[in-house]
């Protein structure tokens, strides 16, 4: 599940102690009697702790029917992507895509 803003999610989560795992985040937003959509989106969140809200909002998954901003800021503000740093894709250095290697300098 998702939300249309990530903010979303703040209001039901006020007052949680950090850090905190999935599961106490859930639990403290269904104490709150946080909307459905919310709790599922929490669900749907890697299974990490989490060190401020910040985090939280930037790991809940947000709709498609946010603008290309929206997007492109979640994306460079997600900090659990779930995958071990080894399984990520790293972007290639322009310089060495185009010399084809590192020659040293």
């Amino acid at each position: 599940m998702a939300l249309t803003d990530p903010q979303q999610a703040r209001t039901w989560l006020d007052g949680i102690d950090f850090p905190a795992d999935k599961q106490q985040l859930v639990a403290h937003a269904e104490q709150n009697d946080a909307p459905q959509d919310v709790v599922r989106a929490l669900r749907a969140m890697p299974p990490v702790e989490y060190g401020s809200i910040g985090e939280v909002l930037s790991s809940v998954t947000v709709r498609d029917d946010q603008s290309d901003a929206e997007k492109a800021s979640q994306a460079h503000h997600h900090a659990h992507s779930g995958l071990a740093e080894q399984e990520r894709e790293t972007p290639i250095n322009p310089i060495v895509d185009e010399l084809g290697e590192n020659r040293g300098s």
